[in-house]
């Protein structure tokens, strides 16, 4: 099992002197502890479940690339991309300059999105949820066509909500075929159909039916012709050692029950007191506890 961290929390920016210098520590310990991805929210207000719209919340992708010029070996990725926020075609484009700059190690996170209050406060159009996963559907086959070959599949694109005359891209991404892409959400009928037609990893949250979750994944996997066993499963977890309300050995048992159900990656939230304390932690008592599970 490998472990992951979503930066998600911001309060500690306000407070902080020097903001990018306590973002670097939370990063460097991250890969110091041996994590193997770092993911970003993207949001543009504070989530109601994380203090609100009042809260502090920094971009995400401006924050992957300050990640990436400071980190060397971890993964990096939007936690997730509402497909509502960008053109299809600047998405690509701006997930390949961080695959670029970060020697190849960008991930495309993205989903139907969520929370219109942010998008109506700040302008950005927020179509109903039906229109939203044909989007979703159509940015997906964008992204895919731009990254393919060397420059792109340049044959215009016409879809029911995105014309592109040529989908040319350069500098290609490093990534190879392309840069990864999870689709997040458990729609059972239309999520999940997507990450068996198209992504490289799903995102699941540890509910009681998650099992479940997987099975319809698989369901799908069988009707789309797609080996599931391709599909890297990853589910959201919170991180609460020590002082919180696990403690290690809690903790690591949680995890081998996620394994247990298939799950290979957990990309945990952590309390924004002492993060880099926590992450050292993980690093000590608990990446090496699951590495064979």
């Amino acid at each position: 099992m490998k472990i992951g961290r979503i930066i998600n929390n911001f309060d500690w920016v306000r407070g902080a002197s020097d903001p990018g210098a306590t973002l670097a520590g939370i990063a460097r310990a991250a890969e110091d502890a041996g994590l193997d991805l770092i993911g970003v929210s993207d949001h543009v207000w504070q989530h109601p479940f994380m203090g609100g719209p009042e809260a502090d919340e920094l971009e995400c992708y401006g924050t992957l690339a300050y990640l990436a010029a400071i980190t060397r070996r971890v993964k990096l990725m939007s936690v997730v991309s509402g497909v509502h926020f960008r053109h299809p075609g600047m998405l690509a484009k701006t997930v390949t300059t961080l695959d670029v700059l970060s020697g190849g190690r960008a991930w495309l996170g993205i989903g139907a999105g969520h929370y219109k209050e942010e998008a109506r406060g700040l302008g950005i159009p927020f179509p109903p949820l039906k229109t939203r996963f044909e989007m979703l559907e159509e940015t997906v086959r964008i992204c895919l066509r731009m990254w393919s070959g060397e420059q792109g599949d340049e044959r215009p694109f016409e879809g029911r909500h995105y014309k592109l005359e040529r989908l040319l891209n350069l500098p290609q991404s490093l990534g190879r075929p392309h840069p990864p892409i999870m689709i997040a959400g458990g729609g059972e009928r239309k999520t999940l159909r997507l990450v068996a037609r198209y992504a490289d990893a799903c995102n699941l949250y540890p509910t009681p039916d998650l099992a479940r979750k997987l099975h319809v994944l698989r369901g799908h996997c069988e009707e789309e012709g797609r080996d599931y066993d391709e599909i890297e499963k990853t589910c959201m977890f919170r991180f609460d050692s020590g002082e919180g309300a696990s403690n290690p050995d809690e903790l690591v048992e949680q995890l081998r029950s996620l394994a247990g159900l298939g799950i290979q990656t957990v990309i945990g939230f952590l309390p924004p007191v002492d993060p880099v304390m926590r992450l050292e932690e993980i690093g000590r008592e608990v990446i090496p506890a699951v590495a064979d599970f």
